[in-house]
């Protein structure tokens, strides 16, 4: 039977925000391009240099066809059925299928110099299947004492790369709100930065980026994603000449509820922001909130934060 809708119930549902954004297709070689502008004169430019090399070979195994496996269908269908992430990140992680991207990224990866990148490398390649799975459920869990650091940077680009890719192969594509709202809907999980829209018609409007598979999810804005409560949030910026307090184009939003953080990127004051590449050279906000006691729950899996 079909549903008649009221003229109010038509305004509202046209009025509603877009839930979910996912990636474009070429997100990978766009990361590359942003990361290159940026490492010039950065005091971590060779770092930033290197995962620019990873998203570019994270792009060759996009556009690779044959690398796509296909996921249980019906898992896929009863997952979204119950309103569950589809790809669930917990769940496929210990799973082989993901298993093919690391190959291909090591593969990929151009010989280096004797070097501590070239040995971590070396150390994925000659890992066996169930070390590699302990590595990657350590670092999608936020557990990185269980896992060399060294390796984090090519484990996280091939898990990126896969994710990704099932999810913009998805069919039929239905997802809901998660558990949590830093909760991915697509793979559950934890959001690593968010993004402030300033374009079309919900301009304005904060969206989560997906530390795994890239997809963004609307959540409202002046609430702690992790607490969500609004009393007392404050949006702190590093110290730059360019740009007055509340026109930064990165802040954190800081939540003394929870004692926790998260980045915003505002693309209204700078509309080629891209979130992992403003993360990694924004690392001093970090260290500054870290000293005044704030936590950080966001990851991002291309990079090992310290530990004390």
């Amino acid at each position: 039977m079909a549903t008649i809708l009221e003229p109010d119930e038509i305004e509202a549902a046209a009025s509603s925000p877009q839930f979910l954004y996912l990636p474009p297709r070429n997100l990978f070689a766009l990361r590359a391009l942003r990361l290159e502008q940026l490492a010039a004169g950065h005091p971590l430019a060779d770092y930033l240099r290197l995962v620019a090399q990873l998203c570019h070979i994270q792009q060759r195994l996009m556009d690779d066809p044959s690398l796509t496996t296909p996921l249980d269908p019906e898992r896929l269908r009863v997952c979204q059925q119950h309103g569950l992430p589809p790809l669930s990140a917990d769940t496929l992680v210990r799973e082989h299928h993901w298993l093919a991207y690391l190959d291909a990224l090591l593969e990929h990866y151009p010989p280096q110099p004797d070097s501590g990148v070239a040995k971590a490398a070396a150390m994925l390649r000659h890992a066996d299947s169930g070390q590699r799975k302990a590595w990657a459920i350590a670092l999608i869990s936020g557990q990185y004492s269980l896992l060399p650091a060294a390796v984090v940077p090519f484990l996280g680009a091939a898990l990126q790369a896969a994710w990704s890719h099932w999810l913009l192969d998805m069919p039929d594509l239905v997802l809901k709100p998660g558990d949590s709202l830093h909760q991915c809907p697509a793979c559950g999980s934890p959001a690593m930065a968010g993004v402030i829209r300033h374009r079309g018609k919900f301009n304005g409007l904060r969206y989560l980026v997906c530390s795994l598979c890239a997809c963004e999810w609307h959540v409202v804005r002046v609430k702690c994603v992790y607490c969500e409560q609004s009393k007392g949030l404050e949006y702190l910026s590093l110290d730059d000449d360019r740009h007055a307090a509340n026109q930064a184009p990165l802040r954190a939003e800081v939540c003394p509820g929870c004692n926790s953080y998260l980045k915003l990127l505002y693309l209204e004051n700078d509309a080629d922001a891209e979130a992992l590449s403003t993360d990694l050279t924004s690392l001093m906000l970090d260290m500054r909130l870290d000293q005044e006691g704030y936590q950080r729950p966001a990851p991002n899996l291309l990079f090992a934060p310290g530990g004390d």
